[in-house]
């Protein structure tokens, strides 16, 4: 591992901090993974420090997706709205990654406050795929994605409300994980819609994801929705992988995905011959179905609730509370002027989900939307639990097709939705899933997902451990 390399003088750090700002230098202005980048020398000041220091992850840079707090650094959330705000603490994972010996990169571009799946509507630019420039990395964490898929960064921290880590992890060649609801703290965390987001790990290969996990995931005292789950010691389950493969375990490959029409042909192959490593490893594989209602109606059920609180989460971002502090006119009511700066310095993706979440909340409407969303998120859960109740995992896409070409859906709000077919069961049931690549689509390493148990990661990174094994899928770097 690069942290052994570190530590024991196999590489020095200058080698390695100067082979990583070299790739930024080249690659960053057409890869645009970046809002904020650190200096290279502080940078080389604090890998040194933490080197002699020690730790799990000492000297190990780490890219933070620019929604989740670093001391004195900007939180820009990808919006203009944001664009001075530079935060006053660091969120928990943040004081854990440095307390492993980690030293935080910059901070990586997003689709602005995470309301996005192809990293376009930030407003500091849209990232491009490493693998192709002329494609989406996914989003929302796009810039964490790219950075990784490119080489200019070790690890990467994202956040997955609907998909956000699982859908660019997909798409660049990337393992990411959201965790359990709660295992991992959202302190330091901008809210978009609470019920659904984590903070998760990314990375290039399962035991660096397993190993960040380890440092991030744990109770928070001063997060309310925080666990006290017991669980630790993540890279030993991807040992097992190694050694066992998949035996012993029960694998329901989710039949609905292989006849949707919203599945292209090429992950529908994906998935079946995933089933088939998997068998071959030694796992039990069986078709099962999630029925039609939970297909159907999960994705309008996400949205509905995630717009729903969004509506309330950004209301601070007012020009009073949170945002550029302009001066009000001497004519304008309070009112006028709230409408005017959000109106400036908000995108249109975050503008149309603010007013259809609060139309959705509004008297009239709460019982016909809101309140039914949250029964059929319900159905989503038990059905889900229903099938663990038989099974270790589920097999199902990540990315429903490859991804699409810059600017070709980000401006229908229909198809960008669809993207996130799959990956919002996870969000909704507050369960693990976790990503990982598996094959090719054309020039562009593509990737299956994988649901859990409640808690359930163990099982996953061993899963995922065992499919690395035997594609021999990891530390995949994409050459620009």
């Amino acid at each position: 591992m690069l942290r052994d390399e570190l530590v024991n003088g196999g590489i020095s750090v200058d080698d390695y901090v100067d082979s990583v700002f070299d790739r930024i230098e080249r690659l960053e202005p057409v890869v645009n993974a970046f809002i904020t980048l650190r200096s290279r020398e502080e940078v080389r000041q604090e890998v040194r420090e933490a080197v002699t220091r020690g730790g799990k992850l000492a000297g190990v840079l780490v890219a933070v997706k620019d929604n989740i707090h670093v001391e004195d650094l900007p939180v820009t959330c990808g919006s203009r709205m944001l664009d001075k705000y530079i935060a006053p603490y660091s969120a928990t994972v943040v004081e854990r990654l440095v307390d492993a010996g980690a030293v935080v990169l910059g901070k990586t571009n997003m689709d602005e406050f995470a309301m996005g799946s192809t990293g376009e509507t930030s407003a500091y630019g849209a990232t491009r795929n490493p693998w192709d420039l002329s494609r989406v990395p996914g989003g929302s964490s796009s810039g964490s994605a790219a950075a990784l898929a490119s080489g200019m960064t070790s690890l990467a921290l994202g956040s997955d409300t609907g998909g956000s880590i699982r859908l660019p992890a997909s798409w660049t060649g990337l393992y990411g994980l959201k965790p359990t609801y709660g295992l991992v703290s959202r302190f330091g965390l901008v809210a978009y819609a609470d019920s659904l987001e984590q903070i998760g790990p990314m990375a290039r290969n399962v035991l660096d994801l397993a190993l960040l996990l380890e440092v991030i995931a744990g109770f928070d005292p001063r997060d309310a929705t925080s666990i006290k789950a017991g669980i630790r010691g993540f890279a030993k389950h991807v040992r097992e992988g190694y050694e066992l493969g998949a035996e012993g375990l029960r694998v329901v490959l989710v039949r609905d995905f292989l006849e949707h029409p919203g599945v292209s042909r090429t992950v529908q192959k994906l998935l079946t011959d995933t089933a088939e490593k998997l068998a071959q490893l030694g796992a039990e594989v069986i078709e099962a179905s999630l029925g039609k209602e939970v297909i159907d109606y999960a994705l309008p059920a996400y949205y509905v609730i995630a717009m729903a609180e969004a509506s309330s989460n950004l209301a601070r971002y007012d020009g009073v509370r949170y945002g550029p502090k302009e001066p009000p006119r001497p004519w304008e009511s309070w009112n006028e002027y709230y409408s005017r700066i959000r109106a400036k310095y908000f995108g249109a993706e975050v503008k149309l989900r603010i007013m259809l979440g609060s139309w959705m909340l509004s008297a009239g409407y709460r019982d016909q939307y809101y309140i039914r969303a949250l029964k059929i998120r319900r159905l989503v859960r038990d059905r889900l639990l229903e099938l663990f109740r038989s099974a270790d995992a589920l097999l199902m896409p990540s990315a429903v097709d490859e991804p699409p070409r810059l600017g070709e859906v980000v401006d229908d709000p229909e198809k960008m939705y669809a993207l996130d077919l799959a990956n919002v069961l996870a969000n909704l049931a507050g369960l693990p899933a976790i990503t990982a690549p598996v094959g090719y689509a054309g020039s562009i390493p593509m990737g299956v997902q994988l649901l859990g148990k409640p808690l359930g990661e163990p099982v996953l990174l061993r899963i995922v451990a065992a499919l690395e094994n035997a594609t021999g899928l990891r530390d995949l770097v994409a050459e620009i």
